[in-house]
């Protein structure tokens, strides 16, 4: 926490100067575009409104949603929690390394499972990865040379929807891949995205008799079906998503819709009895209600349904609550640098200032998040605007997140104040 403000007149002249200035420049800007809009703005090192418009009312929330998905999944995982990928084995290991048997290749609901090359090129080598190869590995260790029986993929710790309400919870291109718990690569057919897997489990299946005969594991016959893993199967390899403040990140940072729809499903068959959509919310409105106080409209997992509403109060509040938790912090992108806001606020003195979580629907723009203000105070803020067009909000957001940073309590306008210092980076399109 910054020091208290010097007291006196002076002190009194300098903070009233400052906050006009900033109320002046979100007056000019927020309503600029039209629209249905509100804000709110809290120093959060005094706990001073700093602004405030129409900050009660619920407005769709688009990305911004996944703000509760991930502070539950954080909060109710914890961040060590990891997801687990495994195949099990129904049969014997003969003395010559034969697999007298059936394989399950089951899924955990891990969005990030998939070969060693996909996620090496879309999370990146710095990130702990479970691959298929890694599990194959590990049945090689065991002495396995080949498989007798059949493969089997199961999805079974999810509920077999592939979408969610709005796209009559059917696949859809919004929602990024088809949701189930054994994706493979995203559930994608190429690594651009452009094609959908019908059935996600049985090509995982397919995938790991390939992956096994890569290997130099024998598989006489490609049969492979899905099917639900028998009570009493062996355990015989496993591996683990990267943990879970890593998979917030990955979800917030480019807001990435299939990793929030899939992590709500998770929170759903860990916490509320089955792994759906109804049940992940139903767990994510319990924990926001218990642990912040607040009663948003929560049916998905990352903002594209148009029955969701939240109020600027609502995010506020839960970005106050959260600021001390730095993997949550950190799972938001950064002005000008990171994900969805890589190119906003670039070259200006907002550029790396702030961290925040961006919500883009076809007539929705929203911001909402922290920046660093000049004087070392962090304002934490968010801006709701609905029946706007985005392109035209995007650079009134940016105006408006520069006048959170040049704020300085402590002085006047008419003076200069030092450059402030940069916010702490860890870490492409804005949605």
């Amino acid at each position: 926490m910054a020091a208290a403000l010097p007291a006196g007149p002076a002190a009194e002249f300098a903070s009233a100067s400052q906050l006009s200035a900033l109320r002046k420049a979100f007056a000019s800007d927020l309503n600029a575009g039209g629209g249905s809009n509100g804000a709110l703005v809290v120093d959060m090192n005094t706990g001073k409104t700093l602004y405030a418009y129409r900050a009660r009312v619920g407005r769709l929330p688009a990305s911004n949603e996944k703000l509760y998905t991930t502070s539950t999944a954080l909060l109710r995982f914890g961040p060590d929690a990891t997801l687990q990928t495994a195949v099990y084995g129904v049969g014997s290991l003969t003395a010559n390394g034969a697999f007298d048997g059936a394989l399950y290749l089951h899924g955990g609901g891990d969005p990030s499972f998939g070969s060693t090359g996909f996620d090496n090129y879309y999370y990146g080598r710095n990130v702990t990865h479970a691959t298929m190869q890694s599990l194959v590995a590990q049945l090689v260790k065991r002495g396995i040379k080949s498989i007798e029986g059949d493969v089997y993929g199961d999805a079974s710790y999810l509920d077999a929807a592939q979408g969610t309400a709005p796209y009559g919870f059917r696949a859809s291109f919004d929602l990024g891949s088809p949701l189930s718990a054994l994706d493979y690569n995203r559930g994608w057919t190429d690594l651009s995205g452009d094609g959908f897997q019908a059935n996600p489990p049985l090509y995982a299946a397919q995938q790991l008799v390939l992956a096994l005969r890569a290997a130099g594991v024998k598989v006489p016959k490609n049969r492979t079906f899905t099917g639900k893993t028998p009570v009493g199967a062996t355990t015989l390899a496993t591996v683990s998503s990267p943990p879970m403040s890593t998979m917030i990140a990955l979800t917030n940072t480019p807001s990435d819709n299939f990793f929030a729809e899939t992590l709500i499903k998770d929170l759903g068959a860990r916490f509320g009895g089955r792994g759906s959509t109804a049940a992940g919310a139903a767990v994510v409105r319990a924990e926001v209600a218990s642990q912040f106080g607040i009663d948003p409209k929560i049916y998905d997992g990352s903002g594209l349904s148009y029955s969701d509403s939240s109020s600027p109060l609502d995010i506020v509040t839960v970005l106050e609550k959260m600021a001390g938790n730095k993997d949550f912090v950190q799972s938001l992108a950064i002005s000008g640098e990171t994900g969805t806001l890589q190119d906003e606020m670039v070259g200006t003195n907002a550029q790396g200032q702030c961290r925040a979580k961006t919500g883009t629907l076809a007539a929705v723009s929203n911001l909402s998040g922290y920046c660093l203000a000049r004087d070392g105070h962090t304002l934490v803020f968010s801006i709701l605007q609905n029946y706007v067009n985005p392109d035209t909000e995007h650079p009134l957001q940016d105006l408006m997140a520069e006048a959170l940073v040049r704020y300085d309590a402590q002085t006047p306008t008419t003076q200069t104040p030092p450059t402030a210092p940069k916010a702490p980076v860890a870490g492409t399109r804005r949605h």
